[in-house]
């Protein structure tokens, strides 16, 4: 197997290992003090828990530990007050690409700048260090909007100090990071690195913060679905895959019909794969997904922004592992989970002419359950069950924008009017990242000063 060489780990590692790579708070996260959240509206997106309560809420060991009408106090326990919140699992974002944060705002609706040439033009002038700003970048914002967990699908990896860069830049983050490892760039046919994703995997005990962070594979159909030499490069990467226990995901878009009967055709569709967007895709090709035990993401709002049409929910509706993805910040504009879903309630209720076309509990179930169960974490994440890892969400609904709360399900008033700023806390692995409306322990002036420093080199470089 191939080792990881320690001069490619950007300065990171100390010699004796990468537990090094953790920072403390990270790693002093299991013996945390006990958090108690005393009297806001639980929503635990259980299958079939539909009632809102007041409840408290205690987490102790990173884990949901009690929910109940009231709970005593442990000794110790950091006590917050929940009153008039609403306490609910983080967002799962199933799919993005974090690498490109900072070209936000520079794709628009000439020909010149059309995402795809744009985009694979300007990440060719990527250093490692452009890498790590964009995915650390994009987990933050994340994170600061009620996302706890993000799939980040990095097909720009140029070579393994960048692979290594965004490693580093989920790590960081205070997010539950899953690395989806993929080839030099979007538009190219460059094979997988996958004696240095061996190398990672065989780490990666080591550097995950007890599973916060995670590896997969990013992988791509051949462009020419009959090119057979292309196929026998992209069944060694899916089946390196399977041999080495990793997830998988896959776009299927642009030729939709066709990239989904190939993948049905060579009997690609199995548990651990990810479909991605799916659009335009067939009922009988959404049968042979479900029974293949494998699952779907759509993502809205590039969906749209891209032309791929609009992503009508009622088509998708039988798929039983269903999630929800931003598809990165820099083509859907902003990391709102809360947008994705007002806009995929507003394309279907307009497209069927009936306001309750969609139940707005199921889109937050979509994204917090169904994106948890769509990345195979449906065990540890995506509801408040007992047991589960803490990652959860706080929305403060004093604000401005959400007033009208009748004390009853506020499933309507999320998806319809909340926004980032309303989320006040946000915990991940039972540690509290977001507090009082602010991230801790981020230097946001200096992630944003040195993001646009980022951008402007690759801008002058490509030129």
């Amino acid at each position: 197997m191939t080792q990881i060489d320690r001069r490619h780990l950007l300065g990171l590692a100390a010699a004796g290992g990468l537990a090094g790579l953790l920072p403390k708070a990270a790693r002093a996260q299991a013996s945390a003090a006990p958090v108690l959240v005393r009297g806001s509206t639980v929503l635990t997106m259980v299958p079939g828990d539909d009632e809102p309560r007041r409840a408290d809420l205690l987490v102790r060991d990173g884990r949901i530990a009690q929910i109940a009408p009231t709970i005593a106090a442990p000794a110790g326990a950091d006590v917050i007050d929940g009153t008039g919140c609403v306490t609910m699992p983080g967002f799962v974002d199933a799919h993005t690409h974090g690498a490109i944060t900072q070209m936000r705002g520079l794709f628009g609706a000439t020909q010149e700048t059309r995402f795809f040439q744009r985009v694979s033009r300007l990440q060719a002038q990527y250093r490692p260090e452009d890498t790590y700003l964009g995915m650390h970048l994009g987990a933050v914002e994340s994170v600061a909007s009620g996302i706890t967990t993000v799939a980040d699908f990095f097909d720009g990896v140029r070579d393994r100090d960048h692979a290594l860069a965004g490693l580093r830049a989920l790590r960081d983050a205070p997010v539950r990071g899953r690395l989806y490892y993929g080839q030099k760039s979007k538009t190219t046919a460059d094979p997988i690195d996958l004696a240095h994703l061996e190398a990672l995997q065989a780490e990666l005990p080591s550097m995950s913060d007890g599973g916060r962070l995670s590896l997969g594979i990013a992988w791509r159909l051949p462009p020419n679905l009959d090119d057979e030499a292309a196929w026998t490069v992209k069944m060694r990467e899916v089946e390196a895959g399977r041999r080495l226990g990793l997830p998988v995901q896959v776009h299927v878009s642009g030729q939709g019909p066709a990239m989904f009967d190939a993948l049905i055709r060579r009997r690609l569709l199995f548990p651990a794969l990810a479909v991605i967007h799916g659009s335009d895709a067939r009922p009988d090709q959404l049968a042979a997904l479900n029974e293949s035990g494998a699952s779907l993401v759509l993502t809205p709002l590039s969906e749209q922004r891209v032309g791929f049409g609009l992503t009508r929910y009622d088509r998708y509706r039988g798929v039983r592992r269903l999630g929800l993805g931003i598809d990165g910040i820099a083509l859907a504009g902003t990391a709102d989970m809360f947008t994705t879903l007002r806009v995929l309630s507003l394309v279907e209720t307009g497209g069927a002419r009936d306001e309750t076309a969609v139940e707005p509990r199921r889109l937050l179930a979509l994204a917090t359950r169904g994106g948890a169960e769509a990345l195979g974490l449906g065990d540890e994440i995506g509801s408040l069950t007992i047991g589960r890892r803490a990652d959860l969400q706080m929305i403060d609904l004093s604000a401005l924008n959400l007033v009208g709360d009748d004390g009853g399900d506020p499933s309507a008033l999320l998806v319809h009017s909340a926004r980032p700023g309303n989320v006040a806390l946000v915990m991940v692995g039972g540690r509290i990242v977001k507090r009082d409306f602010e991230l801790l322990g981020i230097d946001l002036g200096k992630l944003v000063q040195d993001a646009r420093a980022s951008i402007r080199g690759v801008l002058d470089r490509a030129k």
